[in-house]
């Protein structure tokens, strides 16, 4: 019996953002990763705290207004690949899977959980959420 293994992950905020403005940024396994995904139909998931992520950069001047536009863009097009998950009860709750000593920052903390809650890896340069035993790509 063979088993298939979905190519759908987790983007990291960043990865998100480069992949849409700074592709140049991705490692080769990242780009990879994600072009698999998107060939095969597959989601390419993004946490909800990334985009309460990017609307806090934009107001403390670190990117653009027009830049948060174009991602909210890119994620309410049922055409484009990314697919926000949305901060439930569930994946709120597969935060004790992911210990604050490992990766102490909050937002990292959720998508990291969410990546451990879907059972998919994360696209992350992260060296934390790396270190932290979730599956990454980078």
């Amino acid at each position: 019996m063979s088993t298939t293994v979905s190519p759908a992950v987790v983007a990291d905020t960043h990865t998100l953002i480069w992949s849409l403005f700074e592709p140049s940024r991705l490692s080769v396994a990242a780009k990879t990763a994600l072009v698999d995904a998107e060939t095969a139909g597959a989601p390419i998931y993004v946490s909800s705290v990334s985009i309460v992520e990017l609307r806090y950069l934009v107001d403390k001047g670190k990117f653009a207004e027009t830049d948060y536009d174009a991602v909210l863009n890119v994620l309410r097009d049922p055409a484009t690949a990314p697919t926000v998950v949305p901060l439930d009860t569930d994946n709120a709750d597969a935060l004790k899977l992911i210990a604050r000593a490992d990766v102490p920052d909050m937002p990292d903390r959720i998508i990291a959980a969410t990546a451990r809650y879907l059972g998919l890896p994360l696209v992350t340069r992260d060296s934390m959420i790396q270190s932290s035993g979730i599956p990454t790509i980078w």
